[in-house]
């Protein structure tokens, strides 16, 4: 199942499940939002998916699936040539960093550059939405806890990023965590570790790799990061991103007005983004 978040008309946020003739409107069968939907039974989740009350995929525009998420955890360096190109060291666990909830948009909302930064980069990235929630969870129980994927730009402010050894205020800028467009159920996609990853902009492909490249796999992350903290129902674990981040280029490469950057990933789908100078 792919599971949205949607807006229509009048309609205002609402959950949805895209399948061949529209949307199923999760509002009209009771879930506020789409984590209430990740957090209910799996047999609850194929009952509603078969629900009469479909409404046409006309005029609707697809929000970030979800769009204000507990918390995001975002990976670094998580692909060894990605640190070769940021000549920073990989760690001997997982480097995590937090990105406000306030900072996601979604599929075709502008991603604003900054007054306050000279150095926007781009980031494709494999997303991974829990929900079922759980505390140390071993990485031989990690699939029971996963709904499904998405796609993540984990835009950076390198200027920002860099001038601390703290991360997350650089890429935390609102419209600096694009999502979408939808989240492909776990059963959807049986191994988040074989999908081809690439970004493009103009035209021309700046990124291009496979999750299969991960330093840390998808169980690795889930046991360390909920070994210290609990995790919840739509909390997000972004991977990581290949190299061939703008930061890593020579000359470097840095983010303009005017640019669209599309994220595609193998069975999920693409992710498109323009960017605007902030006014």
């Amino acid at each position: 199942m792919k599971l949205v978040t949607f807006q229509k008309g009048d309609y205002g946020p609402r959950p949805g499940l895209v399948v061949d003739r529209g949307i199923v409107d999760l509002s009209a069968e009771g879930f506020k939002d789409s984590i209430a939907f990740m957090a209910a039974a799996a047999s609850v989740q194929a009952d509603v998916a078969h629900s009469k009350r479909v409404i046409s995929m006309d005029n609707v525009r697809l929000m970030a699936p979800v769009p204000a998420p507990p918390r995001i955890f975002g990976i670094g360096v998580n692909y060894a040539e990605h640190a070769a190109e940021s000549k920073t060291e990989v760690q001997k666990v997982p480097t995590v960093f937090l990105v406000l909830s306030s900072a996601v948009v979604g599929l075709d909302d502008d991603v604003v550059l900054p007054k306050a930064s000279a150095k926007v980069d781009y980031e494709a990235e494999l997303a991974v939405v829990i929900g079922k929630p759980g505390y140390q969870i071993k990485a031989g129980k990690w699939e029971e806890h996963v709904f499904g994927y998405t796609i993540m730009n984990d835009v950076s402010a390198r200027d920002v990023q860099r001038a601390t050894t703290q991360w997350s205020l650089g890429k935390s800028f609102p419209t600096f965590a694009p999502m979408g467009p939808w989240i492909v159920s776990k059963d959807e996609l049986a191994d988040p570790h074989t999908l081809d990853i690439s970004l493009t902009i103009g035209g021309e492909k700046l990124q291009d790799s496979n999750t299969s490249r991960m330093i840390f796999k998808v169980p690795a992350l889930i046991e360390y990061i909920s070994g210290i903290v609990p995790l919840q129902a739509g909390d997000v674990i972004s991977t990581g991103t290949p190299a061939g981040v703008g930061m890593g280029r020579d000359p470097q490469r840095w983010l303009k007005p005017g640019e669209e950057m599309v994220i595609a990933i193998q069975h999920i789908g693409e992710l498109r983004n323009k960017l605007v100078a902030e006014t």
